[in-house]
């Protein structure tokens, strides 16, 4: 299972980095959706997958030997908000930079600084 998630995370990292060198800034922010979202994944099968036990321990009873990890869980959750918020933000931005220069391609929108 660890080999899958790995082939998964290195395919993930491949097309993001891909998508983050084309010259269209749509396939900019996808590439870093897919950047996030591999990153989220390696934290995940770094962390260790375990269906032993939860990580709640109930009152009283001894700590087992394989728990869960609530940490990773409660980052990944975490980076996968603040990762909604930056792509609504960066749509959002897009759209208005496309509204204003007419154009996708970053060589485009490089002759309109002044």
């Amino acid at each position: 299972m660890n080999t899958l998630l790995a082939i998964c995370v290195g395919v993930l990292y491949s097309a993001a980095i891909y998508l983050i060198l084309r010259r269209s800034i749509v396939k900019l922010v996808i590439g870093l959706v897919l950047l996030s979202n591999a990153s989220n994944l390696l934290i995940f099968t770094a962390s260790g997958l375990t269906r032993e036990a939860p990580p709640l321990i109930p009152e009283g009873e001894s700590m087992p030997a394989i728990v869960a990890d609530p940490l990773a869980q409660a980052l990944i959750l975490t980076a996968i908000v603040i990762g909604f918020g930056v792509l609504a933000f960066a749509v959002v931005l897009i759209r208005r930079a496309y509204e204003v220069v007419e154009a996708d391609d970053m060589d485009q929108m490089k002759g309109t600084d002044t």
